[in-house]
């Protein structure tokens, strides 16, 4: 686990347990606040035309940026619950998209 993602899990841990969270964490639940949260940053792309869904309104950007927060924030609460390393398991799944997908080749 890198630094950053073991400082996020630590300070989600924090918060959860200052407010009594923890009970309430559950994979499921978790699972399922996540879902929502990755709802809501794709309701800002839903409408916008094919080829310009890139391009976010004035003002977007950081209502974007703060959906982005909470899907990484959950996906981390999520990781923990399962043990996982999202590192390790990012790295392993990049290799494995590699064999699965290889580069064409020049």
């Amino acid at each position: 686990m890198t630094d950053a993602l073991h400082d996020l899990r630590e300070r989600t841990r924090a918060f959860a347990a200052a407010r009594d969270w923890e009970q309430y964490h559950t994979p499921k639940n978790l699972a399922m606040a996540l879902s929502v949260e990755v709802a809501e940053l794709a309701e800002h792309f839903q409408w916008l035309p094919t080829g310009r869904a890139g391009e976010l309104a004035p003002g977007q950007h950081e209502a974007v940026r703060q959906e982005l927060a909470d899907v990484l924030l959950y996906l981390v609460q999520l990781a923990d619950k399962l043990d996982v390393d999202l590192h390790a398991a990012a790295l392993e799944k990049i290799q494995l998209n590699a064999i699965k997908y290889p580069a064409p080749k020049a």
